[in-house]
């Protein structure tokens, strides 16, 4: 797992990479929360959600989810459906974090 950085890089391209080395660590049938890779990386929720929107495609985004465990709404039934191919359990919406919630 990825220790903390005490504040992030000062290239955007650079901070994006860093999210991404995070995501691609989660493990299938886990997820993590925006606010908990940025905490990872340095940088607050939005920048994290900015990285993966822009450029996040190749990485496993869909492990990425709202701090209440719900998904962000542009892109919630593929996420759901891509959770639930890899067994994470979803009730109403909402996976539950303190079951398969990383790190």
């Amino acid at each position: 797992m990825r220790e903390p950085v005490d504040r992030a890089p000062a290239d955007p391209a650079d901070v994006d990479e860093a999210v991404f080395d995070v995501v691609e660590s989660i493990p299938p049938g886990r997820v993590s929360t925006y606010g908990a890779v940025g905490r990872l990386v340095g940088v607050g929720p939005r920048r994290v959600a900015r990285a993966l929107s822009s450029g996040g495609a190749a990485v496993p985004w869909h492990r990425v989810l709202r701090a209440d465990g719900t998904c962000a709404e542009p892109v919630r039934v593929r996420q759901l459906a891509l959770l639930a191919a890899e067994g994470v359990p979803v009730r109403g919406g909402r996976v539950d974090l303190a079951a398969v919630g990383w790190p």
